[in-house]
């Protein structure tokens, strides 16, 4: 699938035409995908709520018939999940308070531009979880009702219990315990089911329970059925949850000679054979558990990820039977220093963990650099040979806001293999703790300074990705993208990574980056017999640069590349921040005889007015139309009528985010030109697509 940042659908309440279309670019040049819709009546919003799905509404506080109130009232009216966000004309913390107070999510002085969009992205993230929840609320209650029906078709007597009373039994129970009405059992306590000698080893049993919380632990005691008739049974216990309370779910069997058989085989399956600690496989359904404890009771804990220094040249120094033996004495070493509260799990050949709830990082820290210093310190005797040891240990935080268990121990793993390059640490033998905000991505704090390393270093690399003409005409034509690698190793947007603001320069600098690199590789392509053009994107800052078109021509010249083999494409949004500079900028361009597109065409509030100054070729329909196309009429026929415009003004339509063949015959019946997207070929480093497919 095509990657793509979700179209964020808004309502503005603002009686001025442009101040309402500055809010729609403020948002994109923030990096939001938008499509917007400005309210025009208390009729207007009311039609509009009940037809399309909205994302945020954004309203003026002026005086006017249908104002900021009675839009929010409305909204309440119809309950309506939409994030209202009320722009003040100035600060007033008495209106905030009553338009929050009112059902409002925020209010912000409409000057306030950075604030707003920090506003928005928390309430659309909010918004987003709402949503998710929702979604994960309807799977669970379906869940819930598969889950009571397997419970009451099951042949294991199972019962849920609060407080030592029953409050639900499955037929199998009962008629394990000779009842015949679950209203019967439920009022009789779990102990009243036990005999006199097994009720004070019940009492134990959950006691210990309580105090330690390991699901499946079991009791080897007596039942007593309805009929005084005495069982005996093997009873295991969990943690569940039952009509929304937490409870206890006990499990009766009759007991086997071969239950303690079965301990041993369910202990041999999650340990490691070797170094007698946990295995792998235990270590990441535990650490699940951990994580998602310390999300429900809002405690802390740690992990430690401990690699073996120089492994690989160790265990070539004493053998594959040393290195067991090797390993054996270090998970020895590892019992003894790591504290009895500790899970220990071995990995890999030569990766150990260490877990620990309740524990702080800074706690494990301490507790990670006793284990590295004692196995420092130790001298391992492998046959008669001495064989040192260093660990490398990297320490990582459960929380409640944890991720994942495999991207926790990611975390410690990153950290562990980041102590290499600590000064002093270059063969290892540390220990460090993972800092999630010195891994994060790029942002605004740190991007200007990783994009500018990128380009002197020349480590921007492009894809392309073809555009094919709809109508069978062999034309060949690509779209240029550049990517760089962030902290993660993923590729990103440099542009995506710019501050909002500025500065203007970098972003000048990517765009002659992309062009120039872009030239040399059509040039090469043409050169074997490709008639290739290709469509580059062009920012803000290079549309308002006057020197571009100059350097442009020369570009060319170097290249001996005609005009007309670059499409440079700008965005809608920027075309209508800067009018006056794109009008200019088009006629710059014509002059060297290349061709400009407008992408994501049609989120403006009147889109077509831009054609009344920026003489265009190509136009780009914004994504959100291809996704929509597919899930209503409504937009079949909007973009139908968009197209048909677009044909009358003499301008070739692009349509992006092709995904499958369904969408192409409703493309072609609505006059579209071009199309692209990952049904024809996802973004590749060559420019290798054969157009001659048909």
């Amino acid at each position: 699938m095509q990657k793509k940042n979700a179209t964020v659908h808004l309502l503005i309440l603002d009686p001025s035409q442009n101040d309402a279309e500055s809010l729609v670019s403020l948002l994109r040049n923030s990096g939001k995908a938008t499509r917007a819709h400005r309210i025009t009546s208390e009729e207007d919003l009311e039609e509009v709520l009940k037809t399309g799905n909205w994302d945020l509404l954004l309203a003026r506080d002026v005086n006017d018939e249908f104002g900021a109130d009675e839009a929010l009232a409305m909204v309440r009216r119809m309950d309506k999940d939409i994030p209202f966000i009320l722009l003040m004309t100035e600060e007033s913390r008495e209106r905030r308070v009553g338009i929050m107070k009112a059902g409002a999510q925020d209010a912000v002085p409409f000057d306030y531009s950075d604030q707003l969009v920090l506003t928005v992205n928390r309430e659309i993230s909010a918004l987003e979880e709402r949503r998710r929840r929702r979604v994960l609320e309807s799977h669970l209650r379906e869940a819930e009702q598969r889950c009571q029906l397997l419970l009451e078709s099951s042949k294991d007597a199972i019962a849920y219990i609060n407080d030592g009373m029953h409050i639900y039994a499955n037929q199998s129970y009962m008629d394990f315990l000779g009842y015949d009405d679950i209203d019967d059992l439920i009022c009789i306590p779990v102990l009243d089911t036990l005999t006199p000698e097994s009720q004070e080893r019940y009492k134990e049993f959950m006691k210990r329970f309580a105090e330690k919380g390991e699901d499946g632990m079991t009791l080897n005691c007596t039942a007593r059925r309805s009929d005084d008739q005495e069982l005996k049974v093997t009873m295991s216990v969990s943690s569940a949850t039952y009509d929304g309370e937490f409870c206890t779910q006990i499990v009766l069997q009759p007991e086997h000679s071969d239950a303690e058989l079965e301990e041993k085989l369910r202990q041999i399956s999650s340990q490691d054979l070797l170094t007698g600690l946990y295995n792998r496989q235990y270590l990441m359904d535990a650490l699940s558990e951990t994580i998602a404890r310390a999300g429900k009771d809002n405690q802390t804990g740690a992990l430690a990820y401990i690699a073996l220094d120089n492994f690989i040249t160790m265990k070539g120094q004493v053998g594959i039977a040393g290195a067991d033996l090797l390993l054996g004495d270090l998970a020895a070493l590892l019992k003894e220093t790591a504290g009895e509260d500790a899970t220990l799990a071995r990995l890999s050949d030569d990766a150990f963990c260490m877990m620990c709830l309740p524990c702080d990082e800074k706690s494990m820290a301490d507790r990670a650099e006793r284990v590295r210093k004692a196995i420092e310190d130790n001298l391992f005797d492998i046959n008669g040979k001495t064989v040192p040891m260093t660990v490398s240990i990297g320490v990582a935080a459960i929380t409640e806001n944890s991720p994942k268990a495999e991207e926790l121990l990611g975390r410690a793993h990153t950290a562990s293999s980041d102590v290499k390059k600590q000064d002093g640490h270059a063969q290892g033998n540390g220990v460090l703790v993972y800092n999630p905000a010195d891994y994060e991505t790029l942002d605004s704090s740190n991007s200007v300074e990783a994009i500018q390393k990128a380009l002197e270093d020349n480590s921007f690399r492009l894809l392309f990705q073809p555009i094919i003409n709809l109508r069978g005409e062999g034309e060949e034509h690509y779209e240029a993208f550049v990517r760089m690698l962030d902290k993660d190793g993923e590729e990103v947007s440099p542009y995506d990574f710019l501050p909002p603001v500025g500065p203007n320069e970098t972003a000048i600098k990517i765009d002659r980056w992309v062009i120039l690199n872009t030239i040399k590789q059509l040039a090469n392509h043409r050169s074997h017999g490709h008639d290739t053009r290709l469509f580059v994107n062009i920012t803000a800052e290079t549309l308002q640069d006057k020197t571009f078109t100059p350097w442009l021509s020369v570009a060319l010249k170097a290249a001996r590349l005609p005009g007309d083999v670059l499409i440079l494409q700008v965005r809608e949004g920027d075309a209508n921040n800067y009018m006056k500079q794109a009008k200019e900028f088009t006629r710059a361009v014509h002059e060297l005889h290349c061709k400009v597109s407008i992408s994501q065409f049609g989120c403006a509030l009147n889109p077509f007015n831009t054609f009344k100054h920026v003489n265009a070729d190509f136009v780009k329909l914004d994504g959100s139309f291809t996704e929509e196309l597919q899930k209503s009429d409504k937009a079949k026929e909007q973009v139908k009528e968009m197209i048909k415009t677009l044909q009358n003004s003499g301008k070739l339509s692009i349509i992006p985010l092709v995904e499958n063949a369904s969408i192409l015959a409703t493309l072609w019946q609505a006059g579209v030109n071009y199309i692209q997207g990952y049904y024809l070929q996802a973004p590749a480093p060559e420019m290798n697509y054969d157009f001659g497919e048909g």
